[in-house]
């Protein structure tokens, strides 16, 4: 029998769980029991060696499996730890025991680090049926294709004939909960026999969801001068209630423009007012079209299910639904519900935010610069991008704060470099306000670039404050269009090499922040070349410097 402390905090442990909760704490203690004691130790696995391997660009997936690796081999295991860009394919032939860590991004894409195992294993006929896996993925439950990279790897491997160890866990934005303890299952289901073990129930928490926050424009202002090629708007948001840190990032789905709604509307002769389900959930027509599917550059795949509907050849290209509609139209509004089946929802955009609740309370500031293209030659906008520097003062809108775990200030008295050219000013201008409002010892060195120093020099009178207060140790800026030729921040880097390495030897932390390709790849490459000429390091050693400070998060990156 219990004693009376202990009854009350299980009773209290049962009543605060899901079924699935229960069922897996059930599946936890029998594991327990099986060995024949219990322990605050989970048994040891009877397999002696297995594989753990990741597919990252953030770095989650990388942390969870270095986790899962060290526990591993607490139990006894022998571990080969991995990242995927780097897993020798035709391994996969003579693993035994293989877990997987991959993360989604995109439209439904596996990151680029796992497109080449991707490929391999759906592109390959295998036999895979000495293979004991699992897999579990990582994903945002905001975006339409949630954790679909780790469904395809999960679906696939079965397919070749590997065995199921453990059913595929989906892990939201606040992973860590429910990795661990899938790990954990992993590890007990592995004790029960040096064969593979029956699929375990897994953990599967509800999902509180997204918080949505209404947030009401206080101002909107191009910050790029007359002549700029650019519009980068810097956006004041009033949101009563919102928490948030620096380097975090809020998430909206934009909605889609009132002219090309009204033109479906009127071409398809369907009721806007129609009441219709669209994935479990009943809304009108109007607000489906408005504010939840994307009509706008539908994706090819939504285009060849448009052209099964209607019963026609549609060559693959990218094409908005008004267009689709006119060049191949429907029968009737009957066969419009259909489309309506296939069409995909918006996608969710995410933007740094620019400011510090400290320094701002009940406010988040933005720095969205409008994406401009050509599409069949046609000037396009960005749809997020577009949506927002086009709202006016005193309206609303709604968004979430999307955490960046991976994106985070460090120690008070620890100094910081951040390169950040373009709209990658935007987590930096947060930080850099963080630091003053809270009165941070640490020094700050910023980086930035962008086109020219007249009209593209964003929050230029900031800067300087905070320069001539003490705030910023050191400024360097790079315009690449006001010489003959180009310069950029990884330039600037270079040419102050011998203080960027004295920093680093020091135990500063760097930021980099903007596009992914080719900035935050030219950026590292000059780190490396930092490291070799004025660390004395060789190739080898400085990427085993730069590895060590990803490690010790000291390098990180929120890049797109």
């Amino acid at each position: 029998m219990l004693a009376e402390t202990k009854l009350k905090t299980l009773q209290e442990l049962i009543e605060g769980s899901t079924k699935e909760e229960l069922i897996w704490i059930n599946g936890y203690l029998a594991g327990f029991v099986k060995q024949g004691t219990l322990t605050e130790t989970a048994p040891k696995p009877l397999v002696h060696k297995m594989t753990i391997v990741y597919g990252t660009d953030t770095g989650n997936s990388k942390k969870l499996a270095s986790d899962f690796a060290a526990k591993a081999k607490k139990s006894g295991v022998n571990v080969k730890l991995g990242g995927l860009d780097q897993y020798r394919l035709s391994d996969l032939l003579k693993e035994e025991y293989f877990l997987v860590v991959i993360s989604t991004h995109g439209d439904g894409e596996p990151p680029a680090a796992a497109k080449k195992f991707y490929d391999y294993i759906h592109d390959n006929t295998l036999q895979l049926d000495k293979l004991n896996y699992a897999v579990l993925a990582l994903g945002d439950t905001a975006y339409p294709l949630f954790c679909k990279a780790g469904e395809d790897v999960d679906a696939r491997l079965q397919n070749l004939g590997a065995t199921r160890v453990l059913s595929l866990q989906k892990c939201d934005t606040d992973f860590e909960g429910d990795a661990h303890a899938w790990f954990e299952n992993w590890l007990i289901t592995l004790s029960s026999s040096s064969s593979a073990a029956p699929a375990a129930p897994v953990v599967r928490r509800k999902t509180s969801g997204k918080k949505n926050h209404t947030g009401t424009i206080l101002s909107n202002v191009n910050l790029n001068g007359r002549g700029s090629a650019k519009q980068t708007h810097h956006i004041e948001v009033a949101s009563e209630g919102v928490e948030y840190q620096p380097g975090d990032s809020i998430g909206i789905v934009p909605e889609n423009p009132d002219e090309i709604v009204e033109s479906v509307i009127t071409l398809v002769n369907i009721n806007r007012d129609k009441r219709l389900v669209y994935r479990q959930e009943e809304t009108t027509v109007i607000d489906l079209l408005k504010k939840k599917l994307n009509i706008v550059y539908l994706l090819e795949r939504v285009v060849r299910q448009y052209a099964a509907i209607v019963r026609q050849e549609i060559p693959s290209t990218h094409i908005d639904l008004l267009n689709l509609l006119k060049i191949y139209p429907i029968k009737d509004a009957a066969q419009f519900e259909e489309v309506i089946g296939v069409l995909e929802p918006i996608t969710p955009r995410l933007y740094s935010i620019a400011s510090s609740l400290v320094a701002h309370s009940g406010e988040v500031h933005l720095t969205v610069a409008r994406n401009c293209f050509t599409v069949n030659g046609e000037v396009g906008y960005g749809r997020g991008s577009d949506y927002l520097i086009n709202l006016k003062e005193n309206t609303s809108f709604e968004f979430y704060i999307h955490k960046n775990s991976q994106f985070k200030l460090p120690q008070a008295d620890t100094d910081v470099i951040m390169i950040g050219p373009g709209t990658g000013i935007a987590p930096f201008r947060s930080f850099i306000e963080e630091r003053n409002a809270t009165g941070a010892s640490g020094r700050n060195w910023l980086f930035f670039g962008d086109q020219h120093f007249e009209s593209d020099f964003l929050y230029q009178t900031e800067i300087q404050s905070y320069t001539s207060i003490g705030v910023l140790t050191r400024v360097n800026v790079a315009f690449s269009r006001d010489q003959q030729e180009k310069i950029y921040v990884q330039n600037k880097m270079l040419k102050h090499g011998a203080e960027f390495f004295r920093w680093l030897e020091s135990g500063a932390h760097v930021y980099v922040c903007g596009a992914k390709e080719p900035m935050s790849v030219d950026v590292e490459s000059s780190l490396l070349n930092i490291l070799s000429q004025f660390g004395n390091r060789t190739p080898e050693q400085a990427l085993a410097y730069v590895d060590k400070l990803k490690e010790e998060g000291r390098y990180q990156k929120d890049v797109y």
